[in-house]
C-alpha cells in the first residue's frame, strides 16, 4: 500500500505543539502574532495530513485526541533537534548574532539583568535579549518555547528541566526611620501587629515569608498591596507602614529607609533554569556560563 505524503512543515508542527500546550486557538494566535483563522487553517491542514481530528470541543474548551498527544510529543523533539542543528558548533561571541528570551521578574530585572547586559555589550554586541514576566509560569514558558531561560526562585520539580543555582536570598523588613518599630529589634509579635504594605507580585505567586506565616496559622495586617517593590521606598516614607522584601532589593532603596531582619526570614534560591531544547547548544552553553559567572561574582 502506497503511503500518503505529508505536506507539512516545521511551522505547522510548532503551531500544533503550541495548541496542544495551551488548548486554545486564540492564545496560540496571540503568541504567533497571527489571526485565529490562520491557526484554525493550520490545524485543519494537519487533520487531513494525519487523518485524525487532533482537537475537539468539549465543555466550552479544547481537548486533544490521544494521537494528537503522540504527534505533539514527537514534534517537540523534532523542533528541538532542528534548532540545535541550526546553531553553529563553534562561534565567536564578538561576531555572533542571536536573540535570547529570558523569563524573569522584578528582582531579576533589577539585580541580574544589568549584570548580563553589561557583559553582553562588552563581549557580544550583536546579541539581543527579550525579557518576559514569568511570575509563577516560568516552567510552562520554557516548555512552550516562549523563553530559552528562566531566572528566579522558580525551580521546577518535574523532569525535563536543568537547573543551576545563582544566589541565595533572604527577606528583610523596611520602614521609615521614624517608625517606632525601627528603634528596637523586631519581634514576631511586633511584626504581626504592625501595619503592612505587602508585595503580592501576581500570577498566584506567594512569597516564602507569607507561606511561612500560613504554616504558623498567622497573617499580617495588610493595609496596602502592590504588585512589585518598585517605588516602595517612597510609599513607606513618612508612614507607619512596614514592608517585607528581599534583602538585595532593600539595598537598592538607598539610605532613606530603616532595614532590619525579618522574623520570618524564609531564605530562598535564585536559580537559572533551562530545558533539553537548548541544553547542548554551544551559544546557550556560553550564555549560561556568562550569566552564572557574572551573577556569582556580583551576588554570590
Amino acid at each position: 500500500m502506497e503511503s500518503k505524503a505529508l505536506n507539512i512543515d516545521f511551522a505547522d508542527l510548532r503551531t500544533l505543539r503550541l495548541v496542544h500546550e495551551h488548548l486554545s486557538f486564540s492564545e496560540v494566535a496571540q503568541i504567533l502574532g497571527v489571526n485565529q483563522s490562520a491557526v484554525s487553517y493550520t490545524i485543519e491542514k494537519l487533520r487531513r495530513a494525519f487523518d485524525d481530528q487532533l482537537f475537539f470541543r468539549q465543555g466550552g474548551g479544547v481537548v486533544a485526541t490521544e494521537r494528537c498527544a503522540v504527534i505533539a510529543t514527537a514534534a517537540a523533539g523534532m523542533l528541538a533537534d532542528l534548532e540545535q542543528l541550526a546553531m553553529p558548533e563553534a562561534f565567536d561571541p564578538a561576531e555572533a548574532e542571536h536573540r535570547f528570551t529570558i523569563a524573569c521578574n522584578f528582582y531579576e530585572r533589577q539585580l541580574i539583568l544589568p549584570l548580563i547586559m553589561r557583559k553582553l555589550r562588552e563581549t557580544a554586541p550583536n546579541m539581543r535579549v527579550d525579557t518576559i514576566n514569568s511570575i509563577s509560569l516560568g516552567h510552562l514558558q520554557l516548555k512552550r518555547g516562549e523563553a530559552e531561560l528562566l531566572i528566579g526562585p522558580l525551580k521546577p520539580e518535574e523532569a525535563g528541566f536543568y537547573c543551576r543555582n545563582l544566589a541565595t536570598e533572604r527577606y528583610v523588613c523596611v520602614m521609615d526611620p521614624d517608625n517606632p518599630l525601627a528603634r528596637k529589634p523586631l519581634t514576631l509579635e511586633d511584626y504581626l501587629t504592625a501595619k503592612h504594605a505587602v508585595v503580592l507580585y501576581g500570577g498566584g505567586w506567594r512569597s516564602g515569608y507569607l507561606r511561612a506565616l500560613d504554616r504558623m496559622g498567622r497573617s499580617l495586617d495588610q493595609v496596602l498591596s502592590v504588585p512589585s517593590p518598585a517605588g516602595l521606598n517612597r510609599v513607606l516614607a513618612g508612614t507607619d507602614l512596614l514592608s517585607t522584601v528581599p534583602n538585595r532589593i532593600a539595598d537598592t532603596f538607598g539610605d532613606g529607609l530603616h532595614i532590619t531582619d525579618c522574623p520570618c526570614p524564609a531564605p530562598f534560591d535564585i536559580d537559572l533554569v533551562w530545558t533539553e531544547r537548548t541544553h547542548r547548544s554551544p551559544i546557550h552553553i556560553w550564555l549560561r556560563e556568562l550569566i552564572s559567572r557574572e551573577v556569582k561574582a556580583a551576588l554570590g
